[in-house]
């Protein structure tokens, strides 16, 4: 089959790595001309938010799809009247792509999700402090959102259409992935663990299985079915979720793709997300996804200070650890927090997987 990805990033990358274990032509279009798929697909440098790219780059293919969800959804919708395969739909892309939509939609099916108010500018805030601002697009990897604690703060307000959301008193911050084929199979992935860096509010490392009670098991089960029905559509989502400190489970956003919080089930499970993913594709029977051990995830970011040509330091000594996987995105040039690649920890217990997650991140350090 002729698959076509929007974005050629590393989640693309790993999915086009783990699908040379079976025979289809990947086609990417991105933005930059060194893009982490450009070197193993059919590679198009290209703006995946202009129309006529899109379509263009659409016609012909299969199947098309996304690894990043800021995307041109009219593109996509006329693609698939014309008898192309979208997947996920073009209409829960445009959902989850605004922030205002994706909000209206848990809201509308029942999902629990915190308190919000929209607003088309700051003037309109009437929300009880303290709350999250989240802008309606553009938000990516911790960018748009900020936190409003006092009357102070309210000076900072973004002066653009918005969503306020009741700031939750938060216990652990909880992820799970589920797939869903053309068929209707669905299948989820065990809970994971999300712990973040505070400075760059970005996904530190990953933990899996989370350290949960099974009623909030329980919980993130029917917050995903619930989800997957609503959804109506094929495709890999990846929901994130908070645990509040009285037991409570809301879902902060989801993404409609692969996932960084997955990244760990490339060793850590039966099957990764991304063989998941590329079931979801072709509809195929979807892959077990048993967990066969603790596993967890390092994301590499680039260090502060440093831009320029990257160097990885400290990785001679991580890849003398047992059960340690690196994984690099083939990004050449490094600057202050972005995701350059990860590493992925194997271990018996959460004590040692622990343990060994402090231990490398004191060791390896992204810079140039």
């Amino acid at each position: 089959m002729k698959i076509g990805i929007l974005g050629g990033g590393q989640l693309g990358r790993m999915l086009i790595q783990n699908a040379l274990n079976y025979d289809d032509e990947w086609f990417t279009i991105d933005p930059s001309e060194d893009a982490p798929c450009a070197g193993i697909s059919d590679f198009a440098q290209g703006n995946f938010n202009e129309y006529d790219q899109v379509f263009d780059f659409g016609k012909g293919k299969d199947v098309l799809s996304i690894e990043i969800e800021y995307v041109n959804v009219d593109a996509l919708l006329e693609l698939q009247k014309c008898g192309i395969k979208v997947i996920p739909s073009p209409e829960i892309i445009e959902t989850i792509q605004q922030k205002i939509l994706q909000k209206e939609f848990y809201k509308k099916h029942g999902i629990p999700s915190p308190d919000f108010q929209i607003i088309q500018n700051k003037s309109e805030c009437s929300f009880p402090l303290p709350f999250v601002q989240k802008m309606n697009t553009g938000g990516y990897d911790g960018k748009g959102v900020q936190v409003i604690k006092t009357k102070e703060d309210l000076s900072k307000l973004w002066n653009v259409p918005s969503v306020l959301e009741n700031l939750v008193d938060i216990e652990k911050e909880l992820s799970i992935i589920v797939a869903k084929n053309e068929n209707g199979e669905t299948k989820t992935f065990p809970v994971t663990e999300m712990v973040a860096d505070p400075k760059l509010n970005l996904l530190d490392f990953n933990i899996c299985p989370a350290d949960i009670s099974n009623d909030v098991q329980d919980q993130i089960h029917k917050i995903a079915g619930q989800f997957i029905q609503a959804a109506d559509s094929p495709g890999l989502f990846a929901i994130e979720l908070f645990l509040d400190k009285a037991g409570k489970v809301w879902v902060n956003e989801t993404a409609p793709r692969l996932h960084n919080s997955g990244h760990q089930t490339q060793e850590g499970n039966a099957n990764s997300q991304f063989e998941q993913f590329y079931r979801v594709l072709k509809n195929l029977p979807l892959a077990d996804t048993e967990a066969t051990c603790f596993s967890g995830m390092l994301n590499l970011v680039g260090e502060e200070n440093f831009r320029g040509k990257v160097k990885y330091e400290g990785l001679d000594e991580v890849l003398k650890l047992p059960k340690t996987y690196v994984h690099l995105y083939g990004k050449t040039e490094t600057k202050p927090g972005r995701k350059m690649g990860h590493i992925n920890v194997l271990a018996d217990s959460r004590e040692a997987l622990l343990e060994k997650l402090i231990h490398i991140k004191s060791l390896v350090k992204v810079i140039s």
